[in-house]
């Protein structure tokens, strides 16, 4: 069925006239690339070459928005232009999320923190160590990313971290950092790092509230744990 141009298919089978008849909700995964990828080649349709786009991440959106352009354009029949539209359409749907969580920018739990954190870290291939400054109603004031590193560490300089917090007169810190394994479990780095900015932090009246390791499905909060 799906070896012929999309011209060539019944209307009803057509993505986009899917899309038009019953929504975007009603179209799979692949349609949905498929709309976005716009035309196929002579002998490979929009459909197929959303599909070949998708087994290079598994048929896992999660995988497919960790793609870089060189992956992409390995699929026969993905320009330039298509593989810009894709990433494109993941970074919105990665910023509509941002946006989302800062609407909701007070922390009460630590679920708080990986909603808003998870946009900006999900699929990052390296650490970087991210701070949250809040102020005494636990609003967050800024965030600013301290450092970027390698695939296991990141070196973190602690007086920027509380020259930051004096800036904006924050009175409490929340440490964040991503493991790009996947694996949520605090190293002996890590605990290190947290008790040295927790001191660093006390000698200015500043509070350590937690720290957060962040994976694209899970976290681990020191405080969650009792380890603050």
């Amino acid at each position: 069925m799906y070896n012929n141009t999309i011209k060539e298919w019944s209307e009803k089978d057509r993505p986009r006239e899917k899309f038009i008849r019953k929504g975007a909700v009603a179209l799979s995964d692949t349609e949905l690339l498929a709309v976005l990828i716009r035309s196929g080649t002579q002998d490979r349709s929009a459909l197929i070459v959303a599909r070949d786009v998708l087994a290079l991440a598994d048929d896992n959106l999660s995988l497919l928005s960790k793609l870089q352009m060189k992956d992409l354009l390995t699929v026969k029949g993905m320009g330039s232009a298509k593989a810009i539209g894709v990433m494109s359409a993941l970074e919105l749907g990665r910023r509509r999320r941002l946006s989302e969580a800062e609407d909701k920018s007070i922390i009460t739990i630590s679920a708080d923190v990986f909603n808003l954190m998870k946009p900006l870290m999900e699929d990052l291939q390296t650490e970087q160590f991210w701070v949250l400054y809040l102020n005494n109603a636990n609003k967050v004031l800024a965030k600013q990313k301290n450092s970027d590193g390698g695939m296991t560490a990141t070196i973190v300089d602690v007086r920027l971290v509380l020259k930051r917090a004096l800036e904006v007169n924050a009175t409490a810190l929340i440490l964040c950092h991503n493991h790009p394994s996947g694996v949520a479990i605090p190293s002996r780095a890590d605990v290190s790092l947290t008790d040295k900015i927790k001191k660093a932090a006390q000698c200015m009246d500043i509070q350590v509230l937690d720290h957060l390791i962040i994976t694209d499905q899970s976290y681990f909060s020191f405080a969650d744990e009792g380890r603050m």
